[in-house]
Formats: C-alpha cells, sequence, structure tokens
C-alpha cells in the first residue's frame, strides 16, 4: 500500500456522509470514496445474514477500487463487527465509535442515552460497551425505526418529522439521561431538532467526530497518511443519485464532489 490510495466508506444510504463531513475536514488531502447502498436501505430491520451479504458486496466493490482503509459509517453495520466486515482483505476497517471513557465525565447523572436502529439495539454490542468504557454508567438505548425512512425520503420540517422525533425524545427523556449518543449516522442531520427536542439540560453527542480521530490515528501508525496535493470526493450510490446529491448539499459542498451509480450484485432487489 501507499499513501496515495484512497480511503474508502460505506453507509446503508447517504447517512455516513455525515462522517464522511467529519473525514474529509480532518484529512483533506486524502482521496475518499463513498458507497452508499441506496437501493436497499434501511438496513436496520433486516436479518443479520442478509446484511453480511450486502456488506460483502460493498466491501468488494471499494478493494476492487483499491481502497487502502475502509470507514464503516454505518452503526448497523458496524454492529455485524468489522472482524467480519475486513475478514480477507489487507486494508484496516475501522467502525463507528460505540462509546467513550469521556462520557463518564460528560454525564453528570451517570445515565446515557443513544438513539439507534432496531438492529443496533438489539444486538445490545453498543449497550455493552459503553458500560464497559464507564463503569458507572447506565446506558439506554433507543430504537428508532421512523427517522431514517424520513430523512432518506427528505421530509425535513415537516409533521411527520416532528412527530417521530418528539415520540422517541419523550421517551427518552422519561429515561431521565443528560447525554444522548446519536447512534446512527443517519441521525446527525436531525442534530438541531434532536437537540431541540431533548432540552438544554441533554448533551447530544455526535460520535462521528472519534471515528474520525481513530481512522486518523490508524493511518498515522501504518505511515499511510497523505501528506501532499489535494484530496477529493467520491460519491457513489446504488439508486437515486440525484436526490442523494441533494440529501449530500446538507453536509458537503456538493460542487466538490464527483457522483455516481453504480451497480453491486443483487442490488436491483
Amino acid at each position: 500500500m501507499d499513501k496515495t490510495q484512497p480511503i474508502g466508506v460505506i453507509d446503508s444510504g447517504v447517512g455516513g456522509l455525515s462522517v464522511l463531513k467529519w473525514l474529509s475536514k480532518k484529512m483533506p488531502r486524502e482521496h475518499f470514496i463513498f458507497l452508499g447502498d441506496t437501493a436497499r436501505i434501511p438496513y436496520g430491520d433486516r436479518p443479520r445474514e442478509e446484511l453480511i451479504g450486502f456488506v460483502r458486496e460493498l466491501t468488494s466493490y471499494l478493494d476492487r477500487r483499491n481502497i487502502k482503509q475502509l470507514v464503516v459509517a454505518c452503526n448497523t453495520i458496524t454492529t455485524l463487527g468489522v472482524d467480519v466486515i475486513g475478514r480477507g482483505y489487507d486494508f484496516d476497517v475501522i467502525g463507528m465509535v460505540k462509546g467513550s471513557p469521556e462520557l463518564q465525565r460528560i454525564s453528570r447523572k451517570h445515565r446515557v442515552g443513544f438513539f439507534a436502529t432496531d438492529f443496533t439495539v438489539a444486538a445490545g454490542s453498543y449497550k455493552k460497551e459503553i458500560e464497559r468504557l464507564n463503569p458507572d454508567v447506565k446506558a439506554f438505548g433507543l430504537g428508532c425505526p421512523k427517522l431514517v425512512p424520513l430523512i432518506e425520503g427528505e421530509k425535513f420540517d415537516t409533521p411527520e418529522m416532528e412527530a417521530a422525533i418528539n415520540e422517541y425524545a419523550t421517551i427518552m427523556k422519561s429515561w431521565d439521561v443528560d447525554t444522548v449518543l446519536l447512534s446512527c449516522t443517519h441521525y446527525p442531520f436531525l442534530k438541531e431538532e434532536i437537540q431541540k427536542a431533548l432540552g438544554p439540560a441533554i448533551t447530544v453527542i455526535d460520535p462521528a467526530a472519534m471515528t474520525t480521530e481513530r481512522a486518523y490515528r490508524n493511518l498515522a501508525e501504518r505511515g499511510l497518511l497523505n501528506d501532499s496535493g489535494e484530496g477529493s470526493l467520491e460519491i457513489c450510490f446504488t439508486r437515486d443519485v440525484e436526490r442523494c446529491k441533494r440529501l449530500a448539499s446538507r453536509m458537503l459542498d456538493v460542487n466538490e464532489c464527483v457522483f455516481h451509480e453504480v451497480t453491486l450484485e443483487a442490488s436491483q432487489g
């Protein structure tokens, strides 16, 4: 491998663009290839074995593009385990950060919530990791199945979106948490709205920043940080590129990006 090879970023849809934003700011000289599987969104309510098949197709595509690192910008995919995702490849796999020792300091009440997909919550790994890193903290996960379809459907500033956010915020507040992680990469598209619904007494955290630091350190330790030239952003989707481009404009300067539609095996289903 050499420094000029691209970094691959995968997601089930457009949510991972919130992570790509952090990555490109932290590493402006890198070449990124983002791949969102918009033909098969949402992933959050699919069986594990089906998801593994999808992720192998995404990963194989980026392996053919000769990437030096794979960032999994999707909490549902991260829940599968990076060992499953990266098995048999030369590049390292960086999953979404599930928790941080900082939560013990940030949360005064030591009660931390996280919004996620049903799959992520049911798997239990996020709750386990938060409580492992912070022995005094109690973690509460809430599946929010209405949010991803509304975001992907561009239903911002609609009564449906407001109702869904308020529904989940009410439940979360009933657990008396003072810190909430957005443990689905789609949810930072709604960070301001979620913060408003939860109120000023609750701190809302986007784990993308911590994930970006992990990706940066990994490349630095391997001597693969690109330290010359200008970076680039290639953004690929498996369906609905124009819609996705509109959503991308909420996170990135689309004039600096190149957009493509790509076909994966079985992605037409």
